[in-house]
């Protein structure tokens, strides 16, 4: 084999740091804009121009433009006419097919939970639906849990390729506004329904722990209809 000059391998050290030092600035931008979205700070049909993103975080347009793509990949990003890039914004339609599609994944999840999850899985959503109880008027801390509780059943349907899928809407759901958890009369309601899915799969019912939470992701998506959209009498 030729032997590498010093020369060589000295560039192609340099060209991989840099590349890695890129990648890692890529990262950071992506996470930075993510948690805006997350967070409400950024509101669905807010325009995003890279050179302000690139000023605000004081980094060059390289590594803003390539966390821009990522988002616009997972839908959190979209281009609209006469207004160019923007925070993605949901009409009625597109609800309706989000929650259709988490309708049918929550459902396989609760399904196959109910089949694969260890006893001691099992045994935590029983644990959470007690703690859960127990988080009464702290509206954040009730967000945080529901997220837990339902991650934790996505973990116990032991299917990697289902987790994927739930993870790519649950990004899109962001896009809906607060979570519904932080409203104290869903969060009470919610609780119910958690526990009747948590006794569905803890008794190892599939068609019940489906049903379930079919009708837990049905529940929500009323309540999300109906305060995005009023003037439709949902």
């Amino acid at each position: 084999m030729p032997k590498t000059s010093t020369a060589l391998r000295t560039r192609t050290a340099k060209t991989e740091s840099e590349a890695l030092r890129h990648g890692s600035r890529s990262e950071h931008v992506y996470r930075k804009l993510r948690h805006a979205i997350e967070a409400g700070e950024w509101a669905p049909g807010q325009r995003v121009m890279e050179v302000e993103v690139a000023a605000w975080l004081n980094l060059s347009r390289t590594p803003v433009r390539d966390a821009i793509r990522r988002l616009e990949r997972e839908g959190l990003l979209q281009h609209e006419p006469h207004n160019g890039l923007i925070v993605a914004r949901l009409d009625r339609q597109a609800v309706m097919e989000l929650y259709v599609m988490r309708e049918a994944l929550e459902g396989m999840a609760a399904r196959l939970c109910a089949r694969h999850a260890s006893d001691i899985e099992a045994q935590s959503l029983l644990d959470m639906v007690e703690r859960e109880r127990n988080l009464d008027g702290d509206a954040e801390g009730v967000a945080r849990h529901n997220r837990r509780f339902h991650e934790a059943i996505h973990r116990g349907a032991h299917n990697r390729y289902l987790e994927k899928s739930l993870a790519a809407v649950n990004d899109s759901m962001w896009l809906l506004g607060k979570p519904l958890m932080l409203l104290p009369e869903r969060a009470q309601t919610a609780v119910r329904e958690h526990a009747e899915l948590a006794a569905a799969i803890a008794c190892r019912d599939p068609d019940a722990a489906e049903s379930a939470a079919r009708a837990h992701v049905r529940a929500a998506q009323r309540e999300r209809l109906r305060r995005l959209f009023p003037e439709n009498g949902d």
